[in-house]
């Protein structure tokens, strides 16, 4: 157990050790408290009820001895990691089975036993605990932060769903209702930005839980591989209307997998191509469903995306994020779509050049299990 933040504790297993830093360790080793232990099984003793930096102890240790002892430690998952140093009789090397690697010492210290230099190596220990310690501390604040982060997020997701709702339906009276053209243009235009903030909105929560856990969650369940395409379609072009996309179905598109994560997948890299492309060209998508186990998906469009794209391209921020406003404005890049294939079991790769254009494939397994 930790005994407190200010306080790091040294186990000193042997009794001249102890007489020599006692007496003035807060001047050697400030902050630090000494464990005392006569014999090997004091020392283990205290080893299970106080969290330790370094262990001094005696290679002729009453009892089982020192290199017993150490052993013990090695053999111990939460005590394998605490240095320890041995104290070494007059005159006496260490033993061959306590040198090279894997070995249970760490450093030594021989007789006649000197305080300045005790200290000075045990001092070293010290730091390096206290440092891992405020490690720790730092990354359970990280993972503090990042969890409400998410909470916040999912917050704010939840509560923009009935207002845009409200919008959304507000926006098909319009629609249906107005008597001039205008204004029925103006009531699809509406509908389209809603339904695209609602993506949005989904958007971010699924980029904050994958940046807060790592861990994507899928639901798969039957469904057409072409038909969640076209739906994506859909809404890129209500989106963009100058946007020209093209699909071609090969083969039998159903399947077994997350319908809504592979609407992202589509939306994201068709939404990212036609942001960052040469709008005027087209953008092309053939799903391969000829292949029992998998489908295999291919995008193309003759433009090419700057080099400053293609080095970070799958990257979770990129540093221009702020100045976007397509499908991927939200700093994510095509992260998602990584991370959603690969909870999959697919796999995509991407590129750009000149004489082929820009190109996206990535393969999906037609069945995919319940999984996190």
């Amino acid at each position: 157990m930790n005994d407190g933040a200010a306080v790091v504790n040294l186990l000193v297993a042997d009794a001249s050790a102890v007489s020599l830093l006692s007496s003035d360790v807060q001047r050697w080793l400030p902050g630090v408290r000494l464990l005392h232990a006569a014999t090997d099984a004091e020392a283990w003793h205290l080893l299970q009820q106080h969290e330790v930096a370094a262990a001094l102890i005696d290679l002729d240790l009453a009892g089982a001895g020192g290199a017993a002892l150490a052993g013990r430690m090695r053999a111990h998952e939460g005590l394998r990691h605490v240095p320890i140093v041995f104290a070494l009789p007059d005159a006496q090397g260490l033993p061959q089975n306590l040198r090279g690697p894997g070995a249970s010492v760490v450093d030594h210290v021989s007789r006649p036993l000197d305080a300045h230099a005790i200290a000075g190596k045990l001092a070293v220990f010290v730091d390096l605990h206290r440092q891992r310690l405020h490690l720790q501390e730092h990354i359970a604040e990280v993972q503090r932060l990042r969890k409400l982060n998410e909470m916040m997020t999912a917050m704010l997701t939840h509560d923009l769903r009935t207002p845009l709702m409200a919008i959304s339906l507000s926006a098909e009276i319009v629609h249906r209702r107005g008597t001039e053209d205008a204004v029925q243009k103006a009531g699809l235009r509406i509908k389209a930005s809603s339904s695209r903030i609602a993506r949005l909105a989904d958007h971010l929560l699924n980029f904050a839980r994958v940046r807060s856990s790592g861990l994507v969650r899928v639901a798969p369940r039957p469904a057409d591989l072409g038909v969640v395409c076209a739906a994506a379609i859909a809404d890129i072009v209500a989106v963009h209307p100058g946007v020209k996309v093209e699909l071609v179905n090969e083969g039998d598109l159903n399947g077994v997998f997350d319908e809504d994560c592979m609407t992202q997948v589509f939306a994201n890299l068709i939404g990212y191509m036609a942001q960052h492309l040469d709008i005027g060209q087209p953008i092309r998508l053939r799903l391969g469903g000829d292949r029992a186990d998998r489908f295999s998906v291919e995008i193309t469009s003759l433009g090419v995306f700057s080099d400053d794209l293609q080095s970070q391209i799958f990257e979770p921020v990129r540093g221009s994020a702020l100045n976007e406003s397509g499908p991927s404005g939200l700093g994510s890049g095509l992260y998602l779509v990584d991370r959603f294939i690969s909870a999959h079991g697919g796999s995509i790769v991407g590129r750009s050049s000149e004489r082929e254009g820009t190109v996206f494939e990535f393969l999906l397994p037609r069945s995919t299990p319940d999984q996190i």
